[in-house]
């Protein structure tokens, strides 16, 4: 009995140091990529701000049907709800050079405090970010034949 009793206690404490723990890794993550385009910022909120266009260059739009609601259009900027709590966009910068559109593409997640979102959120930008970087390439390449 003692025996059964210490590893509960032992199990409870562990679990109480992980949970300690993880509460330490910040409940809003961040992960955003950039990349400068030679083309003018109308040409490329063309293809940024209307989801048909995303075929083009959108790693995997073109297999599989979007499901992505597009809830904000400014002049410089698109905000896309994604399924659960997180939220991504593209921001366009005009870094001063002319011709050239500095277009940002981020992922806003919001985690709840369970230690297991809290790790796997460890992960996320080894996930998302190579799909991010091949998406802004094929979107300069598209924009850029044209």
């Amino acid at each position: 009995m003692k025996i059964i009793k210490l590893g509960f206690i032992s199990i409870l404490a562990f679990a109480v140091v992980i949970t300690l723990f993880s509460l330490l890794i910040p409940s809003h993550i961040r992960i955003s990529k950039a990349t400068d385009i030679n083309a003018v910022r109308e040409v490329i909120m063309v293809q940024v701000k209307d989801s048909a266009n995303w075929k083009n260059w959108y790693p995997g739009a073109d297999t599989v049907k979007v499901e992505s609601a597009i809830s904000a259009v400014t002049d410089s900027s698109v905000v896309i709800n994604t399924k659960g709590r997180s939220e991504s966009g593209f921001i366009l910068y005009n870094p001063g050079i002319p011709g050239i559109t500095t277009v940002q593409w981020y992922m806003d997640v919001h985690l709840r405090w369970y230690p297991w979102e809290k790790f796997s959120s460890l992960l996320l930008e080894k996930r998302y970010g190579p799909l991010m970087e091949q998406g802004l390439d094929k979107l300069k390449k598209y924009v850029t034949a044209k």
